[in-house]
C-alpha cells in the first residue's frame, strides 16, 4: 500500500511549525496581557496584604544590599579609571566627576541595578512560585479560600516595583563613592570639590527619568518573574525553566525600556 501520499513535504511541516510557533507568540502575548490587566484590578483592591509586602520589599532590597554595593562601587571605580585618559588627552581631567554624574545617574545606576535585580531576584521569584506550583501549594490556596494571585503575585511586583528605584539611588550613591576614591587617589580632589562637581551638571530631568526607569525595571522584573512561576509547567524541570525565562526575558525588556525611556526623554532636554 503507497503511503507517500498521507506523508507531510518536509516543506509543509516547516510550515506548519513556524505557524505554530507565530500563533504560541500570539498566545502568550495575550495571556501576559490578561496577566497584568489582572494585577491592576487585584494590587489596588483590598484586602491589603501589608506584611507579606513588607517583607517581600525586605527579600528584594534588603538580601541584594551586599551584591548592588560591591557591584555599585566597581562600576563607579572603574567607569572612572577608563574615561581619565580620554580626558586626559584634552586636557579636561576637571570634567572627570561632572562625566561620572552624568553616565551613573542617567543610565548606569538604574541599568546596573535592573540587571543585577534580574538575576537575583527575577530568577528567585520565578523559581519560587514554579516550585509552589509544582507542589500544588498554590492549588492548595485556592482551596483554602486565599487568593494566591493578590498574595503571591501582586506582593512581590508591588516588591520589586518599590524596592529597585531604592536600591538603584543607593547604586547610584556607591558609585559616586568608588569615582570619588578614584579621582582622589590620581588628581587629590577634595571630598567637597567632587560632589559640588558631581551634582552640578544634572538637571531635574536626570534624576526624574532615573526614577522613572526604575520603577519600570521593577515592575517588569516582578511581573515577569511571577508570570514564569506562576504559570510553570513540566513538573520538576519547569522550575529551572521558570527561574532561567524570568532572569532572560527580564534583561531583554529592560535592555527594550531602556531605548525607549532614554528616547522619550531626549526630546525634553
Amino acid at each position: 500500500m503507497n503511503t507517500e501520499n498521507n506523508t507531510p513535504a518536509p516543506a509543509q511541516k516547516k510550515d506548519n511549525t513556524i505557524k505554530r510557533r507565530i500563533t504560541g507568540f500570539f498566545t502568550d502575548l495575550y495571556k501576559i496581557h490578561l496577566f497584568i490587566v489582572r494585577f491592576f484590578k487585584e494590587a489596588f483592591v483590598p484586602p491589603f496584604e501589608f506584611k507579606e509586602i513588607v517583607r517581600q520589599c525586605y527579600e528584594v532590597g534588603v538580601r541584594s544590599f551586599a551584591l548592588i554595593s560591591v557591584t555599585g562601587f566597581i562600576v563607579g571605580f572603574i567607569f572612572t579609571k577608563q574615561s581619565r585618559p580620554s580626558l586626559a588627552s584634552f586636557g579636561a581631567n576637571s570634567w572627570l566627576p561632572s562625566l561620572v554624574s552624568i553616565a551613573i545617574m542617567r543610565a548606569l545606576a538604574p541599568l546596573v541595578t535592573a540587571l543585577i535585580a534580574s538575576g537575583k531576584v527575577g530568577s528567585s521569584i520565578g523559581a519560587e512560585l514554579s516550585s509552589m506550583r509544582v507542589t500544588e501549594q498554590i492549588d492548595a490556596m485556592e482551596v483554602s479560600g486565599t487568593n494566591p494571585f493578590k498574595f503571591l503575585v501582586c506582593t512581590r511586583v508591588l516588591a520589586t516595583t518599590l524596592a529597585i528605584p531604592i536600591l538603584a539611588t543607593y547604586t547610584a550613591l556607591i558609585g559616586m563613592l568608588g569615582g570619588y576614591l578614584n579621582v582622589s587617589m590620581n588628581e587629590g580632589v577634595s571630598y567637597t570639590a567632587f560632589v559640588d562637581q558631581f551634582f552640578r551638571p544634572l538637571m531635574f530631568l536626570d534624576f526624574t527619568s532615573s526614577l522613572i526607569k526604575s520603577i519600570v525595571f521593577g515592575f517588569t522584573i516582578g511581573i515577569v518573574g511571577c508570570y514564569q512561576g506562576f504559570y510553570s509547567k513540566e513538573g520538576t524541570e519547569g522550575v529551572g525553566k521558570a527561574a532561567n525565562g524570568a532572569v532572560v526575558t527580564a534583561m531583554f525588556l529592560v535592555f527594550i525600556e531602556e531605548i525607549i525611556i532614554v528616547q522619550i526623554t531626549s526630546n525634553f532636554r
